[in-house]
């Protein structure tokens, strides 16, 4: 972990957006998270660019049912000749073999444009996402109806893609000439231990340390983790990554349950991002001063158990709770917008 990075409340957005202006929408992430911009995957306006289908291209064995706007696993008798192809070009570290096509990616390939040609750009960093191992598996069915989960040869080709799709992520956003920041968003962790969850504790982890190690051996990005509900945070910590995101608007008293972990993780070098402007939960009626009470709340017990509040600014980024993606654009436009205010504030108040 990177303990000379320091973000001092600084904003960023989870991933997805409900709008259909492509252009129009990255100059707003840019207006309104100058330093921290990053790249939307607007979901409304294409189904490549839903979080499961956006990392599938290029990946054997995985086909898209458009009219379900979901994946499933495609057997047939010649699978070995299709994933040694995939292994030879992962071995080869082929990374244009695996890149995202700008059908799938055509936020971060338009803020990319408007950065490059941005003179006066504030940006420190650059943030993009993909899909984690645990919730792209999840989303994977087999036609016994069983998710990937259950299937070690199909979880292997899946952490492997992943990581070398995330290594042509993250080379590409670094054409900016920004520290990179690449989230690995895990929804489907919010149900962890639950019956319905095929998958132990030391697997998670072995399978999300798998990519992060991959990524930390070949780039200096810096890598986190996004899940939008409650789940084992100890567990998330454990992976090793250096950011770690929560909803902490709805969750942040689960969240610091957690305290050996999170004095441990901050102490390595780590950063929190408070998802803390909520999404489903949105009424309309939140305000800068009431989320900078909220948010000030869950600061108040982190300095209580004996750490400074100049280095819990320093390891603070503010987010949405979630992504807006299926939100009303009016909605999602009106959370963007109190989260950059909100930002602005809490920058002003350690100065």
């Amino acid at each position: 972990m990177k303990k000379n990075t320091f973000f001092n409340f600084l904003a960023t957005g989870v991933g997805s957006v409900p709008f259909l202006d492509v252009e129009g929408s990255c100059r707003d992430i840019l207006n309104n998270f100058p330093k921290l911009p990053f790249w939307p995957q607007f979901v409304k306006r294409n189904l490549f660019e839903d979080m499961a289908i956006q990392v599938s291209e290029g990946l054997p064995l995985i086909k898209i049912n458009t009219e379900k706007r979901s994946l499933y696993i495609n057997h047939f008798d010649d699978n070995h000749s299709e994933l040694t192809s995939f292994y030879e070009h992962f071995m080869s570290e082929d990374t244009d073999y695996f890149a995202f096509s700008p059908e799938y990616v055509a936020g971060m390939f338009k803020l990319l444009d408007l950065i490059d040609n941005k003179q006066d750009s504030q940006s420190s960093f650059i943030k993009g996402q993909i899909a984690g191992p645990i919730t792209f598996a999840g989303s994977l069915i087999d036609k016994a109806g069983k998710t990937a989960l259950y299937n070690n040869e199909i979880m292997d080709m899946i952490i492997k893609g992943l990581a070398i799709k995330g290594l042509w992520a993250v080379k590409k956003m670094s054409q900016a000439k920004r520290q990179t920041i690449l989230f690995i968003d895990e929804p489907y962790l919010s149900g962890f231990g639950s019956a319905f969850t095929p998958i132990q504790r030391q697997d998670v982890i072995a399978y999300i340390r798998e990519i992060i190690d991959y990524l930390r051996s070949r780039t200096d990005t810096l890598i986190g983790i996004h899940c939008c509900g409650n789940t084992d945070w100890s567990m998330i910590i454990e992976t090793g990554i250096d950011i770690v995101n929560f909803d902490a608007f709805d969750y942040m008293d689960y969240f610091l349950l957690y305290k050996k972990s999170i004095l441990d993780f901050i102490e390595a070098g780590g950063t929190i991002a408070w998802g803390i402007v909520p999404t489903t939960s949105y009424t309309g009626k939140e305000t800068v001063a009431d989320l900078k009470e909220r948010l000030e709340k869950g600061i108040n017990v982190i300095h209580h158990w004996g750490v400074s509040k100049k280095t819990i600014s320093a390891r603070s980024i503010l987010t949405p709770a979630c992504g807006v993606g299926t939100l009303e654009p009016r909605i999602a436009k009106k959370i963007l917008e109190l989260l950059s205010s909100l930002s602005s504030v809490m920058t002003k108040s350690i100065t």
